[in-house]
């Protein structure tokens, strides 16, 4: 098969579709998210059999977790001390789990919904750097919830609108090393940056619908849409490339120490590696 590279600069890629190695007869089931702990395993959440599926680097199987655990897989995110949290939407839960899946941490109560407070479906999770926890509450509410490390809630911002600090499904979040917290204003069609108490700062347009974001060690800012198409942006907004992904249907984006991306591609139920070029 003939290889195909996309990007460019220095944002340039080999593609390598459906790289993943599964089991005989053990699809994934619908992917909503990806991440990649310390050593460069891959972490595929899915809505499935196996919501947790690790991978080696290569696409090598090394197990699943979460059949009893999770009921609505959406969002997943790897911290700095490799912990796992998770985002059950239809559960109206997140969760902190060690890599073998054990439960350290619950957010919000299961089974049970909140009008603008935690939580409503949410849909992702981020640790910034001093270990707080930001939530996208996302599905039936508008709003950002902030805890400290251990859960206990401490802030909350936005309402369902356009204007600046006002969402509508606000799906995606990150917090970057310089404190940045980038949302992803999916139905409002732009990524909202605030600073870490949830002040306003800049909206970046020009994106369709977007799912997800990724910042990497050096602060470039990598953007899911729900369409055929990742952009890559500086920490500021500038953008250096886009990228058009193989189907349809990006919904999470997280790359390795090597600066190879691994995309979830929700229609298809697959992940995509995109090797970098140096």
């Amino acid at each position: 098969m003939e290889k195909v590279f996309v990007g460019t600069g220095d944002q340039r890629y080999v593609v390598e579709p459906a790289w993943a190695r599964l089991p005989e007869g053990a699809p994934f089931g619908i992917v909503c998210g990806v991440a990649v702990d310390a050593e460069d395993r891959v972490y595929v959440y899915a809505r499935g059999e196996r919501p947790v599926t690790i991978f080696a680097p290569d696409g090598t199987y090394l197990g699943a977790w979460g059949q009893d655990l999770i009921l609505d897989a959406h969002g997943i995110h790897i911290g700095p001390d490799d912990a796992v949290y998770l985002t059950d939407r239809d559960a109206h839960e997140v969760l902190k789990c060690r890599r073998d899946g054990t439960v350290l941490m619950r957010l919000g109560t299961r089974g049970v919904a909140a009008m603008e407070a935690p939580f409503n479906h949410p849909t992702a999770v981020a640790v910034a750097p001093g270990g707080d926890l930001y939530v996208t509450d996302g599905y039936a509410n508008s709003r950002v919830h902030r805890f400290d490390a251990h859960g206990r809630h401490l802030a909350s911002w936005g309402a369902p609108g356009s204007g600046p600090g006002q969402f509508r499904v606000p799906h995606g979040v990150w917090v970057s090393p310089s404190g940045r917290v980038y949302v992803c204003d999916r139905d409002n069609f732009r990524v909202q940056v605030f600073d870490l108490e949830g002040r306003f700062v800049e909206s970046w347009d020009d994106f369709f619908r977007p799912t997800s974001v990724f910042v990497d060690a050096d602060g470039i800012v990598y953007v899911t849409d729900l369409s055929s198409r990742l952009s890559v942006l500086t920490e500021d907004g500038r953008l250096l490339t886009r990228i058009r992904i193989m189907v349809d249907g990006g919904h999470a984006v997280w790359g390795d120490r090597r600066g190879n991306l691994y995309v979830a591609e929700i229609h298809q139920g697959r992940v995509d590696r995109y090797e970098r070029l140096r």
